[in-house]
């Protein structure tokens, strides 16, 4: 394999946990594995970004996320620019080079999300139910790779704050590449991307 694997992606379980801040106008989360802390996922919001907030509706706003490791650094970045409608965010991995993209799909409360690679080819799709946040991952060839829920029969429970708090599980047959990177970026920022698109 031509690129260095992070750490961070080679678990295949990931408990993803909101850090409440005073102010709102960023989202931060804890990611944990079954050992303990991996990382975190950041927004990065300029002073005129969060001044706009104020001004008008976050789904129109641009937006830039961070998967970032204990080492602080970041491994996957994740864009999407001024939007009015269907939104595109672009993946990007610790050398700026293209991981694919994500293209959002509402229908009423349930959400969808199709992954694609640098090539623009569909590799997965998450779609599920918002209010009782249950999601599958599912392939190109429509196998169930992973899931999203807010169960995880008290794994870490003492690390967990009251805030939002869920739990990505992908299927740990599923090759340890850039498609895993793409699906597991998209799936972990799951709750902050819907967030943003409200």
């Amino acid at each position: 394999m031509s690129m260095i694997f992070p750490d961070f992606f080679e678990t295949n379980t990931f408990f993803i946990d909101e850090k409440v801040g005073f102010f709102k106008f960023t989202n931060a989360y804890k990611v944990y594995d079954s050992e303990g802390e991996i990382g975190l996922i950041t927004q990065k919001l300029t002073t005129g970004q969060k001044m706009l907030r104020l001004l008008l509706k976050k789904a129109m706003l641009p937006f830039t996320l961070q998967i970032i490791d204990l080492e602080g650094e970041v491994l996957v970045t994740m864009q999407r620019g001024w939007t009015f409608w269907m939104s595109k965010i672009t993946l990007t991995d610790n050398k700026g080079d293209l991981l694919g993209s994500i293209k959002q799909k509402f229908v009423l409360f349930k959400p969808t999300f199709k992954i694609y690679d640098e090539a623009s080819l569909e590799i997965a799709t998450i779609a599920g139910d918002w209010k009782g946040w249950n999601f599958l991952i599912v392939d190109n060839a429509g196998v169930t790779i992973g899931t999203i829920t807010k169960k995880w029969n008290g794994i870490l429970k003492e690390a967990f704050t009251t805030a939002d708090k869920y739990v990505v599980d992908i299927v740990p047959e599923y090759a340890e590449d850039k498609k895993k990177m793409a699906i597991v970026s998209c799936a972990v920022t799951i709750d902050m991307v819907l967030k943003e698109s409200k």
